[in-house]
């Protein structure tokens, strides 16, 4: 089965939660600079959760890179990944509307470690329909990267219950850990 379909109603999916995001963001009433106090944790949030929507589109477009094919099992897989991030403008909005408050930062976390992990699961189908030899599983390793991001997010959400915003840098520097793209793909597709 090819991959065109799943590449296409992801990235569809991806630019409806980016809408949704900003269509959630209320403009303030005033013109002086003050206005804009009130809105900056919702705008905070917005930042953050546009640069992780940023950080899967750009992670699942590299992965897709390497794919030759997908299945059931794959397509499933997406959808779960797609499932979690259409949840990150709730959490994010609660998030940002309730100024970094305890509750809506570890729901926030448990979004995004569901990310991490249903990421996990996509990648994992493709290296198994592509075999241990593939571009994808060479590129991936043993995973690294994500593990440490799921144990950051884990501990993200522990640390909230001391003061959410540990959590918030806990789950900033995972978005820093991501930002730019893992390059292997890239180098080993030129090959």
């Amino acid at each position: 089965m090819g991959k065109g379909r799943l590449e296409a109603f992801s990235d569809g999916v991806l630019a409806i939660i980016i809408t949704i995001m900003v269509l959630e963001i209320k403009v303030p009433h005033g013109v002086a600079l003050l206005v804009l106090k009130p809105l900056l944790p919702v705008l905070l949030s917005y930042i953050l959760s546009f640069v992780y929507i940023g950080i899967y589109w750009n992670n699942h477009h590299h992965m897709m890179h390497t794919a030759n094919q997908v299945n059931g099992a794959i397509l499933w897989a997406n959808m779960h990944l797609l499932f979690w991030l259409s949840l990150i403008p709730f959490s994010s909005g609660w998030m940002g509307e309730n100024h970094f408050a305890k509750w809506p930062v570890i729901l926030y976390g448990v979004n995004l470690i569901m990310c991490a992990i249903a990421y996990s699961i996509l990648s994992d189908s493709l290296v198994k329909l592509h075999g241990t030899d593939s571009t994808l599983a060479k590129v991936i390793g043993k995973g690294t990267k994500g593990k440490v991001s799921i144990a950051l997010y884990f501990a993200g959400i522990v640390s909230t219950f001391f003061h959410p915003m540990l959590g918030m840098a806990m789950y900033t520097v995972v978005a820093g850990i991501w930002f730019i793209p893992d390059k292997r793909i890239e180098v080993k597709v030129k090959d």
